[in-house]
């Protein structure tokens, strides 16, 4: 039986308290502070500060320890982890197995409602073993098991079955770095160190996320000082941002990809030869060197080389306006529909605007509708009917993993899917569930070939993220876009 031990977590390291505060300006508001309701970057920033998970990534993008301090494969099917036992939440009492296994189920249970629900669903069940270990039973084998449990976070069961739902998400308590302290709706969300933290300290006695969503506005805020840090920034502030002593800019390539959701089951889009023209219309080599210019790559699927199951095989999209002008005149009462395009401001809205006017200007009819993020999010996890014809996403897992992007945008059984294709579904299920590396890479090159040649959805470019700080603060930015206040530095 093929098993495998982890080392154990890092050792403590206790660092001396610092009088400043430090100040961040996001992109939007958290939609959720409840980290088995959401994963989007303004929520995840914030609450993954609070809460601990079961392994993380250093920034090397290893997997180490967190609450479990090392796991074994005791079989196909099953993955045993050993919990820390000198933990407490920020209320006083102690982590115990007893909330691994509550958080794990909370997160699979489908009444639940998780929008991540479709990372975790090969678990089956939870349940502790031997003391201090907790055994994760998947539904065959799951070899991106451990990659996704980066992102499961650990909540005390007796406070949220006490409660409830909607009160656990407006008072968080968690076991992190960092513990909440206020949430000022539509304004910001206020952390305060947690000084009986068992791991690193932070280095800040408060931090404060602030909604922010005028790039222009994160930007001044940062050079006239009241911002430490701030994220989303373009390639044209990174320049601005250049001559300022007082600040820097900060880049990494990530695990993102960036796309264009069609929805498959409402016209103009139901139709292949609309989908098809719009891969024509869309010049991704223009928006990613032309318009972004931040190291963004064109991408012809739902994977990056970041990513296990990335194919180098597949065709890049053609740009070819003329063609596309071509198949919508041949059909002018479909390609004319009224087409709602949602977004968010969190998404670069030069992007999206540059999109519009492409389709458009190849016989489409797309209207932009911005909205906040939480209203974003329930517009395209609707039911089609309801959906948007067009959005568009960004789309990580945090995993490394094509089965922790290409699975929840494209099987059926996903919320965020606008796609239904039994083939598509079945390979899916076969790289999601088999040990044999090359039968995982084999099924998802299939799948990338299947969205490629029917324009299921239309992959744009590997994401880069730029991020503005103050010339003394030391961050380093990962391809899994964490952003650890107990990983960052002020220089003395």
């Amino acid at each position: 039986m093929k098993s495998f031990l982890a080392g154990v977590a890092l050792a403590v390291i206790v660092t001396p308290a610092l009088a400043r505060d430090l100040t961040i300006d996001l992109a939007g508001e958290p939609s959720s502070l409840d980290p088995h309701m959401q994963w989007n970057p303004d929520s995840y920033y914030v609450y993954r500060n609070v809460f601990d998970n079961l392994v993380t990534r250093d920034n090397d993008g290893n997997i180490v320890a967190q609450i479990a301090t090392e796991w074994e494969q005791t079989s196909d099917t099953e993955l045993t982890l050993t919990i820390r036992d000198d933990v407490t939440f920020h209320d006083g009492s102690a982590l115990t197995p007893e909330d691994v296994v509550f958080s794990v189920k909370r997160i699979t249970d489908p009444e639940f409602g998780s929008p991540q629900l479709g990372q975790f669903n090969q678990i089956t069940d939870a349940k502790i073993v031997d003391g201090n270990k907790v055994a994760l039973t998947t539904d065959g084998p799951y070899p991106a098991l451990l990659a996704q449990l980066v992102k499961l976070s650990i909540v005390p069961q007796k406070i949220v079955e006490e409660v409830g739902a909607e009160a656990f998400n407006a008072s968080p308590v968690g076991s992190g770095p960092y513990s909440f302290a206020a949430w000022d709706r539509g304004v910001s969300v206020t952390l305060n160190r947690n000084d009986n933290y068992w791991g690193e300290a932070g280095p800040f006695e408060k931090a404060v996320f602030r909604a922010v969503p005028d790039a222009a506005t994160r930007v001044a805020d940062l050079q006239a000082g009241t911002a430490d840090l701030v994220v989303s920034i373009d390639s044209d502030a990174a320049a601005q941002l250049a001559s300022n002593s007082d600040v820097k800019v900060l880049s990494a390539p990530t695990e993102r990809v960036a796309y264009l959701g069609l929805n498959n089951d409402k016209p103009p889009f139901n139709d292949i030869e609309m989908r098809k023209a719009a891969s024509l219309a869309i010049d991704n080599l223009g928006i990613t060197e032309g318009l972004l210019g931040a190291g963004e790559i064109p991408m012809a699927q739902m994977s990056s080389p970041a990513h296990f199951g990335y194919s180098e095989n597949i065709e890049p999209f053609v740009y070819d306006p003329d063609a596309a002008r071509e198949i919508t005149s041949a059909n002018p009462d479909l390609a004319e529909t009224s087409a709602v395009f949602a977004t968010a401001p969190v998404f670069d809205q030069r992007v999206v605007q540059a999109l519009q006017q492409m389709l458009n200007d190849v016989g489409f009819n797309i209207e932009i509708s911005v909205t906040d993020m939480p209203t974003y999010l329930n517009i395209v996890r609707s039911e089609p009917s309801e959906n948007s014809e067009l959005s568009f996403g960004r789309w990580s897992c945090a995993c490394q993993d094509a089965d922790g992007i290409a699975y929840p945008t494209l099987h059926s059984g996903s919320a965020w899917s606008r796609v239904n294709d039994p083939e598509l579904d079945e390979l899916l299920e076969t790289a999601r569930v088999s040990l044999d590396e090359q039968t995982r890479k084999d099924a998802y090159e299939k799948v990338h070939q299947i969205v490629r040649e029917k324009y299921y959805i239309l992959p744009m470019y590997q994401a880069a993220v730029l991020y503005g700080a103050a010339s003394d603060l030391t961050f380093e930015p990962t391809a899994n876009e964490s952003m650890f206040l107990n990983r960052m530095s002020i220089a003395e």
